[in-house]
């Protein structure tokens, strides 16, 4: 300590007590940011940041990074229960085959403690259908082929989910179709357009013959690209009034889309990259990066493409994909912030089907596995020889927080609700929670109100590790460039 102080004499060292004070007031207050955030009946936080752009939000994740803090979750407790409430946790998770019907309840006790209950309802029928679809026998689920798009247009209820994909951006010919049902799906990147040479060149020519030959040339080889697009529709819409519909990743230039046009085809260039793979996920078909050997295999199918105008945007929704393994979240809202709201939400549940659908398990909410793990520590704290006895006392106190703040944030006596709890479940042996409606006990599972069993684990070992850590830190060197200067 006396090096660091010759270092720099203006460093500020906090010792023992005062550095352990330091940690706790540190937990404590970011305890009281967070509480009255906890389940439905939670309030929201604004925050406002140093430039004034303001962001509602209910979600501790978000908070915590917005506030700069590191999520957290401070209790009281040792390794020894730690592993006990892991134990009780094991033997409380139930098993379940991952139906629509649970999922829905896991969605919707996800949902409703970040947006209203009319919203929640809605977000989670969209949610989980979602992740059914995209979700493929022995393959590890990825949320990222669930596009969430954003359309600042009508309310927060009117968002849905698009079996397909939506594009931001529309044709660019007016002669072609805004409507296309029951149409073939050309995905590509080929570039339909004059480009200039990949090597510095130079053609030379003599007469304006030749240069009028030149130019031609360089035309046909981009219009025998084109015949051969026009060549497959032909083949493939010569017996049925089936629509074609052309998804480029490259540029398509006017005279191409003109003879494209001209042929019922309807053409989107320069779409974004991470759509290509989406699109034949969803469509089914192949990416092709070359037009030579183009075939009926190459082209996927949507039952409708359409296009909607929003102001001066313009939306492709490409709909009604049979069996699409990529979908589209189409959140629309009045305004950024519930837009923002809404996303947040919807990424949260979208997790939570993700967990639950991997672990093959829940465990009940509604602050049930807090009790039952609480009850059994009580127990087994006197079966803990010595002062270690006290940290398990305080885990269980620690863990009782939850129920007690989903009771405060209800508007109920926090103290009369946990009682009514504690005795219903002492007497029926069941995992009785809170209901947040009425403030009396309920059955977790027979309500409906499952929690992800990861979370649970993760949240009991963390909680331990960094309670822990904090009661070991006894000294504090704050010694920054701020201090240095004279």
């Amino acid at each position: 300590m006396s090096a660091i102080k010759a270092i720099n004499s203006k460093a500020e060292v906090a010792r023992a007590q005062a550095a352990l004070a330091v940690n706790i007031c540190a937990a404590r207050g970011l305890q009281d940011v967070l509480r009255t955030n906890l389940g439905p009946k939670g309030t929201m936080k604004m925050l406002v940041s140093g430039t004034g752009d303001i962001r509602l939000t209910k979600d501790g994740n978000v908070l915590l990074h917005e506030m700069g803090l590191h999520p957290r979750i401070i209790a009281e407790g040792f390794e020894a229960a730690k592993k006990k409430a892991l134990e009780v946790l094991e033997e409380i998770k139930i098993k379940k085959e991952m139906k629509r019907e649970i999922l829905l309840d896991v969605a919707r006790t996800s949902l409703q403690t970040k947006v209203h209950a009319k919203l929640a309802d809605v977000l989670t029928e969209a949610v989980v259908d979602s992740v059914l679809a995209i979700r493929r026998p022995g393959y590890p689920i990825d949320l990222f082929m669930v596009e969430i798009m954003e359309m600042k247009h009508k309310s927060g209820t009117d968002t849905k989910l698009i079996r397909g994909l939506v594009l931001d951006h529309g044709a660019r010919h007016p002669d072609m179709k805004k409507r296309v049902e029951d149409a073939f799906i050309l995905t590509c990147n080929v570039s339909l357009e004059y480009e200039k040479t990949e090597v510095s060149s130079g053609f030379f020519y003599k007469t304006a013959e030749e240069k009028e030959n030149l130019v031609k040339a360089e035309r046909k080889f981009i219009e025998d690209r084109v015949q051969k697009i026009i060549d497959l529709k032909d083949k493939v819409c010569a017996q049925s009034n089936k629509g074609f519909v052309v998804i480029n990743q490259k540029g398509i230039d006017p005279f191409s889309l003109d003879a494209l046009a001209k042929h019922g085809i309807v053409a989107l260039r320069r779409a974004k990259r991470r759509n290509m793979e989406r699109l034949s996920l969803a469509c089914g078909g192949l990416a092709v990066n070359s037009l030579e050997d183009l075939s009926v295999d190459c082209l996927g199918h949507a039952g409708l493409v359409h296009e909607y105008t929003l102001g001066e945007e313009k939306f492709t929704f490409i709909e009604d994909c049979v069996n699409p393994l990529s979908v589209t979240l189409l959140v629309k809202g009045p305004n950024k912030h519930t837009l923002t709201q809404i996303k947040d939400a919807v990424r949260d549940g979208l997790r939570a089907i993700k967990n639950a659908i991997e672990d093959g398990c829940v465990v009940p909410g509604a602050g049930a596995v807090e009790v039952a793990i609480a009850e059994a520590l009580v127990t087994y704290k006197h079966s803990i020889k010595g002062r270690a006895r006290l940290g398990v006392q305080a885990f269980a106190d620690a863990l009782l927080i939850i129920p007690k703040v989903l009771a405060q944030n209800s508007g109920y006596d926090l103290q009369e609700t946990l009682v009514k709890v504690q005795a219903e479940h002492s007497e029926s042996k069941q995992l009785v929670g809170i209901d947040l409606n009425t403030g009396e006990p309920m059955v977790a599972a027979d309500a409906g109100v499952w929690d992800n069993y990861c979370v649970k684990k993760q949240l009991l070992h963390s909680c331990t590790v960094i309670a822990t850590n904090i009661l070991l830190v006894d000294e504090i060197m704050r010694a920054g460039m701020s201090s240095l200067k004279g």
